[in-house]
């Protein structure tokens, strides 16, 4: 493994350019400015991308964890996707979403050197699949490169520890956080909050951990700083790395 050989750009929300292996990957297009978003349930989004749809630049691939939420996937997001040589996400997303390739649980995809492999993901509490939708997150492997994974919208650390377990070690955790809670569950959340996401980090051996879309959306019941703080209470602010929008950060 070469020192930084993973570099992480956040462009805002879940949204970030991951370079890895030669490649440029796109987690989860969110571009549109900030808005309302009307639906069963109104999403707010309060603040902007770092840089647009057109500034990002040429993707290998985008690694979509779902299709049927703005904060994951906006309006803007959705039109960049036939821009991307291959758009990664699940099954069902790629029965709704043209260009799409689905991939199942533990299901791999080749780009180039890199195995992409699709694992499990839980957007809310046991049982939130009926109404939140199935959601994946994505574990990337090279020759000679970190195993990089990639929560998606994840809220279990039962699942994380699955993977962990099932993968044998991860260099790189790329962890979805924030605390989303749009009362749909209560007070469950639909990812990782501050607490959660320590004991995720747990379960992950040492790796590094990189928090994003925990910033920029009104559903967002934690802030930065809290997950800051419970890293540092928790002995494990060495292995945190926080990002900030637009700025690239080698790890």
């Amino acid at each position: 493994m070469t020192e930084n050989s993973v570099t992480l750009t956040l462009i805002g929300g879940p949204t970030a350019i991951i370079e890895y292996a030669g490649l440029r990957l796109l987690t989860d297009p969110t571009f549109d400015a900030p808005r309302t978003y009307e639906g069963g349930i109104a999403l707010h989004k309060l603040s902007g991308p770092a840089f647009g749809a057109d500034e990002v630049g040429a993707i290998d691939a985008v690694l979509l964890s779902h299709d049927q939420h703005p904060d994951n996937l906006d309006e803007l997001g959705r039109a960049f996707l036939p821009r991307a040589g291959v758009v990664l996400s699940t099954p069902e997303a790629a029965g709704r979403v043209d260009g799409v390739t689905g991939l199942a649980p533990w299901q791999t995809h080749r780009l180039g050197e890199v195995e992409v492999t699709a694992v499990p993901a839980l957007h809310g509490p046991e049982g939130a699949e009926e109404l939140s939708g199935t959601v994946t997150g994505f574990v990337l492997s090279a020759p000679g490169e970190p195993v990089l994974y990639v929560s998606g919208d994840n809220a279990s650390v039962e699942v994380v520890a699955a993977i962990a377990a099932r993968i044998g070690r991860i260099d790189v955790a790329v962890l979805f956080a924030g605390a989303a809670n749009v009362g749909r569950f209560g007070d469950a959340d639909l990812t990782l909050n501050a607490r959660t996401a320590v004991a995720a980090a747990r379960e992950l051996g040492d790796a590094v951990i990189v928090p994003i879309h925990a910033e920029g959306w009104h559903h967002f019941t934690e802030t930065r700083e809290r997950l800051v703080r419970e890293f540092g209470y928790a002995g494990l602010a060495h292995r945190l790395r926080m990002p900030e929008a637009g700025v690239p950060l080698a790890l």
